[in-house]
């Protein structure tokens, strides 16, 4: 077997964050649905990007997000992901690394700009997200590097990436490489309109034993089950996958493995600034909690503190060194 060289790898859409303040009238106007998250054609984002105020710009994209929180909490991490040549590449390459996150991918040579994510955030601390993918979904197996994904004790996929047919093809032989080389592999359903699109190919590879860890909400997790009851949707998923983690929001989260249900609540913080992220962070937690070796209630619990930390300021990545979070568990 090889060495273990990371903690977590991960596959996920490689798109850069440009956030910004907005009320809600402003959405109302661009016809947006505050708390939503929507694709955008390239003229779309043009048009929003130009009707937005003053935006921070950073590298972004789910898995990349949970990577960035695994560096910051002292775990080695690695991301896998497609930026091209231009502005936005150069940001987005420069940041993860800058975080400490192992980042190699090749640029897209196709031509495609890179890809982001417009977020406006409202005085409530909601966040609408705009997503245009860009080169992220020029994303095939080719750029695969199988070295790299056997040395990762982990391998964590993101479904935003499923919605490609190269993507989703490159995540299926990363997730053969990995379980030939006898590692987990981790899966989060990511966004409740994805799994009306693609419910019968999640649930093979589920029903297949291809995805040890699963992490999802509880109206993922719900429209996955197809039940109306968390409870039930646990029931029916449980069985599938080795250890299935399910957000809650601020009802906090739970856990369920070998028979063993764990539950935690969220962490109260004094001012919520910024959702964005906040489920990512979570799952950087719980992961780095069990590449440590770290019990279910712990992982929560890092899960748990990490997703506070990201909340009480804006954009979705750490901004402080998070290795304390686990020393204090």
């Amino acid at each position: 077997m090889f060495e273990t060289k990371l903690d977590v790898l991960a596959i996920g859409d490689a798109v850069v964050d440009v956030i910004a303040n907005a009320e809600d009238d402003f959405l109302e106007r661009e016809g947006l649905v505050k708390g939503s998250m929507c694709v955008l054609t390239p003229e779309e984002a043009e048009r929003l990007y130009a009707h937005m105020g003053p935006a921070r710009e950073t590298s972004g994209g789910s898995a990349a997000n949970t990577m960035a929180g695994i560096a910051a909490m002292g775990g080695r991490a690695g991301f896998v992901g497609l930026v091209a040549k231009d502005q936005l590449g150069d940001v987005f390459r420069h940041d993860i690394r800058a975080q400490g996150v192992e980042f190699a991918t090749p640029a897209c040579a196709d031509g495609v700009p890179t890809g982001r994510c417009l977020i406006l955030v409202t005085p409530d601390a909601q966040r609408t997200m705009n997503t245009f993918p860009g080169a992220a979904h020029c994303l095939t197996h080719d750029v695969l590097d199988h070295d790299q994904i056997r040395s990762a004790a982990i391998l964590y996929l993101e479904a935003y990436l499923w919605r490609a047919e190269g993507p989703r093809a490159a995540m299926k032989r990363a997730m053969q490489v990995a379980r030939d080389a006898g590692r987990k592999v981790a899966f989060t359903l990511s966004d409740i309109a994805l799994i009306a699109l693609h419910r019968a190919e999640f649930r093979e590879i589920i029903d297949g034993g291809m995805i040890d860890m699963l992490f999802a909400n509880e109206e993922e997790l719900k429209a996955l089950a197809a039940l109306p009851g968390l409870d039930a949707a646990i029931a029916a998923i449980a069985p599938k996958v080795a250890c299935l983690v399910v957000t809650c929001g601020a009802k906090g989260a739970r856990a369920v493995a070998g028979g063993e249900s764990v539950s935690v609540p969220a962490v109260w913080i004094d001012k919520v600034v910024d959702t964005t992220g906040a489920g990512d962070l979570f799952a950087a937690g719980f992961l780095i909690g069990q590449a440590r070796g770290r019990s279910l209630e712990d992982s929560l619990k890092i899960g748990a503190l990490a997703a506070s930390e990201v909340i009480s300021h804006y954009g979705a990545r750490p901004e402080a060194d998070l290795q304390e979070l686990i020393a204090s568990i």
